[in-house]
């Protein structure tokens, strides 16, 4: 339903990642599987979940007396430990455990590195035939016909740099992620209390908005999105504040709004 109501196009989605086993993390699921069964699809959907998940699943189509229209291909997360979840030729999504009160994993979505791309006034003036491009993108310089060798630093442009995101989901302070969240553009992670509620965090395996922006400093983050907030705030500022005081470049993460990855 939030994925109409934002002009999301849901028929898309093929691959789809649960954090944990809490409602609020994967209850939306079972509608979402039901929906794409009703509309007909057919192209399998990939789903990334702990384990226990596949069973609850199975139970539910299985008393409905439903069989899906389209595969469901599960990947437990327990399986992923240093190989990728998934990966395609422009990136690769890795998973990684974090700390709550049931195993629970956090998702890295790196970009690949990019190749460089061609001058445009290169191309007008020496007009490369299909091969001589294909070449030059793999690295190779250029021979003009006047003899002249280009270099290929010198006919191409700068690739774009790789972007990164990660999502933290509810988890206690855990600093040994930075080491693999390193440089990411945006780091989404939860920030259920304020600092005066430090203990409570750390008996209900949560984090405080200054320990999510200690995260995003020690990973050397570029930005800082902060959500999953207690209901007993009614003033996101107070923790906004928080964590600006720790990192600077720290936003309030507000539902149906869109964050570019830069």
């Amino acid at each position: 339903m939030r994925m109409i109501q934002y002009n999301v196009k849901h028929r898309k989605l093929d691959h789809i990642f649960i954090s944990h086993l809490h409602g609020d993390h994967f209850f939306g699921l079972i509608g979402l599987l039901s929906t794409y069964h009703l509309i007909g699809r057919r192209s399998a959907l990939h789903l990334y979940a702990p384990r226990a998940l596949q069973s609850l699943i199975e139970h539910h189509f299985q008393a409905t007396a439903t069989t899906l229209s389209f595969p469901l291909i599960f990947n437990p997360l327990e399986d992923y430990k240093e190989t990728n979840l998934y990966e395609d030729n422009y990136l690769f999504v890795k998973s990684f455990q974090l700390k709550h009160s049931t195993p629970t994993w956090g998702f890295l979505i790196r970009e690949k590195e990019k190749k460089r791309g061609l001058d445009k006034s290169f191309v007008e003036k020496h007009k490369p035939g299909i091969k001589e491009i294909k070449e030059i993108l793999e690295g190779k310089d250029y021979l003009s016909k006047d003899g002249t060798l280009l270099p290929n630093n010198s006919i191409t442009n700068k690739a774009a740099s790789v972007r990164a995101y990660a999502y933290c989901s509810d988890t206690a302070y855990e600093p040994s992620i930075t080491n693999i969240i390193t440089g990411v553009n945006l780091l989404y992670h939860e920030a259920t209390f304020d600092n005066s509620m430090q203990d409570k965090a750390h008996d209900w395996l949560h984090s405080t908005a200054a320990e999510a922006a200690m995260i995003a400093r020690d990973a050397g983050a570029k930005k800082l999105l902060i959500g999953h907030f207690s209901n007993r705030h009614n003033n996101f500022q107070l923790l906004l504040d928080e964590a600006k005081e720790v990192f600077e470049n720290t936003h309030i993460c507000e539902e149906g709004a869109t964050y570019a990855i830069d």
